[in-house]
């Protein structure tokens, strides 16, 4: 997809994600999508809730598109959105692709490039879609969400336990009765070569407190969710 800058703040055929959308005003709808070249925007895709709109089932998440934009404010304005191709998410990995939304959404600041960040994304999409370690993927997805974000994790000390307090990593000693986490686990996330099963259960759990606290502990909407449908 090739990505053109025209006058007049356009831009054309930006590849980008829907993440959410959410009603505005009577016909429209406010569309929060991740690009590559230009971050997180918000757009707004005018009449789209009419029934003979341009855009009519084109604005789902998970779905490669090509957007094009304009406007000089805060939210621009949707111009054209095409697809470019499909990613067929099974059942079992759509609340952890929703949960990919959800954060970036609530944790990536608006307008900034970030061009890993989507490649990252996209991947764990793909991985996704072909059952490909979709758990690992999903960790390595968090982690350079956090990396981004500048809250990656630190270069471990051999012989080093960590853990994470309110923030930032604090060293201890490595003994028997040492807990936190290993310098060997912290070097796993930081390489992203997590390995399936143990480790990447211990990385989850690890993942799940440092992005809490980024959050300031407020609740992710999906993992309350995917527990209540468990229940069932």
């Amino acid at each position: 997809m090739n990505n053109q800058r025209e006058p007049d703040n356009r831009v054309s055929h930006q590849p980008a994600f829907v993440l959410h959308t959410y009603p505005w005003k009577e016909t429209s709808l406010i569309v929060e999508v991740l690009t590559r070249d230009y971050g997180r925007l918000s757009l707004v895709a005018k009449g789209a809730k009419r029934p003979m709109s341009q855009y009519r089932g084109m604005l789902c998440p998970f779905c490669p598109l090509a957007v094009s934009f304009s406007g000089k404010g805060d939210i621009k304005t949707l111009t054209k959105c095409e697809w470019h191709g499909t990613l067929m998410l099974p059942d079992t990995v759509l609340m952890s692709a929703f949960y990919m939304n959800e954060i970036l959404v609530r944790l990536l600041p608006k307008r900034e490039p970030v061009p890993k960040l989507f490649h990252s994304y996209f991947t764990t999409l793909r991985n996704l879609a072909d059952n490909n370690k979709p758990h690992v993927s999903l960790r390595i997805f968090e982690l350079d969400l956090l990396e981004t974000l500048g809250y990656g994790v630190p270069e471990p000390r051999e012989g080093t336990n960590y853990q994470f307090v309110r923030g930032d990593w604090i060293q201890s000693a490595q003994t028997p009765e040492s807990t936190g986490v290993a310098w060997s686990t912290l070097a796993a996330m930081r390489e992203r070569r997590i390995q399936e099963g143990a480790q990447e259960k211990e990385v989850k759990g690890i993942i799940r407190d440092v992005i809490s606290f980024y959050l300031d502990d407020k609740p992710v909407n999906t993992r309350k969710i995917l527990s209540e449908l468990k229940k069932f």
